[in-house]
């Protein structure tokens, strides 16, 4: 195929550097064979009007004027929008674009999937459905890929598509949960399930010693039913356990990552997560040995569950119990094993609890207990109450994810940065309220109170790059630190906005430290820009001042907030591609990065390289990752939620290094760490990186 072998072509390099112009020839040869598979209309409406008979769209007329209609669809299509990428434009075609039922023909371009998309969010509200037109167009805003693939579509998946449960002790709620995990994966959705409240390996069960098999068995049930539950072959099912670091099954629960494992109790396809609260880390400071628990045992004599508990302030207590089954393990040599196991298999993640705890708003509603797939999601969480017949007898709150990001590049350029928040979060809030996911109750009780939220962003290592500024530099933490303080008040600041319109708040809303005022207390500093750089990087932008986050926490405790949780930084991938974006506000792995999607292999250069910004693009794996952390840090402060951070570690770096990671991370206040990517250095790129 001509636009492969033009893609490939970028990689020849003429006069030393990439021919990237053979990318966007390779993405023009890509929609010049798209158009010959377009479906062709007279009109507009009348494709609106076919499309919408055929099955494909729904029904766009019983909510807007034809004229309307026509109007919007002017709009979308008046924008020159190009692709900027082969990875772009075929990414989109093969994954976004609607197409005939027998594949044959496409029936949408870029424009028409948004305004499509538009067009749902916007529910009948023309002047919404026309802010998300320019936001989407402009790609300054874009929604995650349930809800740009689905919205507008006749028959179409959630909007949603990450969901978090909680397991209780007992076989009626390994039961419903592993049903409610096999829902979900048949909807689209990755589930992420704490295993913590399981009794060990060899507790009791009425009364009979050694009955229980412990958190391994459930998990490998759970990785069955994922494998199975796989969206008709289309989408393999993608699940995550996690378990608490004291409890009494985590040597057994890492060892199931082990290359070497019993393929009894392997996991092969499942992802791992360790939730580790600070006292782990205050006795591998110390050099000390850490206790783990038989966590019914704990419940036994203490009447809650270890993974309920506040294991700062309660571990002595649970050490001296002479009832609570317990045994010693080294504090620092688990710390190593994490990092040998990381090393093998990039798991386990890590949750810092305490972190995620001790900065929640809504720490007097509930507690943070684990996290999603993607370690961004930080949200208060209830177990269901299970009956005997499998019923539902009281629905707990468990977590969906409803998702989008920010292009920081064309934010800052287009000077757009508080409308394009309050655009954001109006439509992460009609995602919201259209979200039932009733195959889970405690899912549709948790949105309904709610309305919970996740904006991110993506192209931060692209925006540095433009404007010639290093990761590591205190230029870039200071660019981060102004810009996620903005963007927290906007997205506050539309979120009482909304709460005002509506005369409605969150579930608890009263209880919460927005309500007191104590979350503001950190903006009476100034988190206006520092630097020379920076500032100029800002003009045209109004940055709020101390007065004006005064200003808004008077108006949050009149008006509340609509909103219990709003910001989440999720590891872009697909939609990044699109955007002309980098991951997130993660720093690039290559300059040019190699994809391969079964027999073809793909090549995306990395947006606005050039011989001026090659420079700028360091690759992650030759940064430092305390630096890296640091910059994360900066942004995590303004974060209600959390931000998936990946590490990213050589051949050179030891285990000893890793383990120091992960401590530094939590010193700096991150609420989790994502995967760990490791590479292999060759002599080569040691001297490249060196030049």
């Amino acid at each position: 195929m001509r636009y492969l072998e033009l893609n490939s072509a970028l990689l020849h390099k003429k006069n030393g550097f990439f021919q990237l112009e053979k990318d966007l020839e390779a993405a023009q040869a890509f929609e010049e064979e798209v158009l010959l598979r377009l479906r062709r209309f007279s009109d507009p409406l009348e494709r609106f009007q076919a499309l919408i008979q055929e099955g494909y769209y729904e029904d766009f007329f019983a909510r807007y004027e034809a004229a309307d209609l026509l109007r919007l669809y002017r709009l979308a299509e008046s924008y020159p929008f190009r692709f900027q990428s082969f990875m772009a434009v075929s990414k989109f075609y093969k994954d976004y674009a609607l197409k005939s039922d027998d594949k044959k023909l496409y029936l949408e371009r870029y424009f028409e999937r948004v305004l499509a998309v538009a067009l749902h969010l916007g529910q009948g509200d023309v002047q919404k459905a026309e802010a998300y037109v320019r936001a989407m167009m402009e790609q300054r805003y874009q929604p995650a890929t349930p809800t740009f693939l689905n919205a507008g579509r006749a028959r179409r998946g959630e909007l949603v598509s990450c969901f978090l449960l909680e397991l209780d002790d007992s076989l009626n709620s390994i039961g419903y949960n592993l049903n409610a995990a096999m829902q979900l994966s048949k909807i689209g959705g990755g589930v992420a399930l704490n295993l913590s409240k399981l009794r060990a390996r060899g507790e009791p069960i009425k009364g009979v010693a050694h009955a229980a098999k412990g958190v391994v068995p459930v998990a490998k049930l759970l990785e069955d039913a994922f494998n199975y539950a796989d969206q008709m072959g289309q989408r393999k099912g993608a699940g995550a356990v996690y378990l608490n670091i004291f409890h009494w099954d985590v040597e057994e629960f890492l060892d199931t990552k082990k290359i070497n494992a019993d393929e009894k109790s392997r996991l092969q396809t499942l992802s791992l997560g360790l939730l580790v609260p600070q006292k782990f880390f205050d006795l591998a400071e110390a050099g000390e040995d850490f206790y783990v628990f038989a966590p019914y045992s704990v419940y036994r004599a203490f009447g809650e569950h270890l993974d309920d508990m506040d294991l700062d302030r309660m571990y002595e207590a649970l050490v001296a119990h002479p009832e609570v089954k317990k045994r010693p393990l080294s504090a620092r040599q688990m710390l190593t094993r994490i990092a040998q196991t990381q090393f093998e298999s990039g798991y386990p993640y890590i949750v810092y609890r305490s972190n995620a705890n001790r900065q929640h708003p809504l720490k007097a509603l509930g507690q943070i207990k684990m996290s999603n797939l993607c370690t961004e999601i930080f949200q208060l969480q209830t177990p269901t109450l299970v009956g005997d017949a499998g019923e539902v007898v009281e629905a707990g709150f468990d977590i969906s994810c409803n998702l989008g990001s920010l292009n920081i590049v064309n934010v800052m350029e287009q000077q757009n940065l508080a409308e394009s928040v309050h655009t954001a979060m109006d439509a992460l809030t009609a995602v919201s309220d259209a979200s039932a996911v009733r195959q889970v109750p405690g899912v549709w009780r948790a949105n309904q109170a709610f309305h919970s939220v996740g904006l991110g962003v993506m192209n931060l290592h692209g925006f540095l790059a433009k404007n010639q500024i290093r990761y590591e530099s205190e230029e870039a933490r200071d660019f981060v630190r102004s810009f996620f303080a903005a963007m927290n008040y906007y997205s506050l600041e539309r979120s009482m906005e909304i709460a005002r319109e509506r005369g409605q708040t969150f579930h608890g809303f009263e209880q919460s430290e927005y309500a007191s005022g104590r979350y503001f207390e950190k903006y009476q500093e100034d988190f206006r820009p520092r630097t020379e750089t920076v500032r100029k990087l800002f003009e045209g932008i109004p940055l709020p001042s101390p007065a004006d986050w005064a200003r808004l926490k008077e108006a949050v405790e009149q008006h509340g907030l609509y909103h219990a949780y709003r910001l989440a930084v999720a590891p872009t991938a697909s939609i990044s591609y699109i955007q002309n974006a980098t991951p997130s506000i993660q720093p690039i792995v290559e300059h040019v990065e190699t994809r391969t999607y079964g027999n073809a292999t793909t090549y995306y250069p990395m947006p606005f390289l050039s011989e001026e910004t090659y420079w700028f693009y360091k690759s992650a794996y030759h940064m430092n990752m305390y630096r890296v952390i640091d910059l994360v840090a900066e942004a995590q402060q303004h974060v209600d939620q959390g931000i998936s951070t990946v590490l990213f570690v050589t051949s050179e770096t030891s285990t000893r290094e890793l383990a120091r990671l992960y401590v530094y991370a939590a010193k700096k206040g991150l609420k989790s760490l994502y995967y760990t990517r490791t590479k292999n250095l060759s002599v080569e790129e040691c001297l490249t990186c060196a030049v």
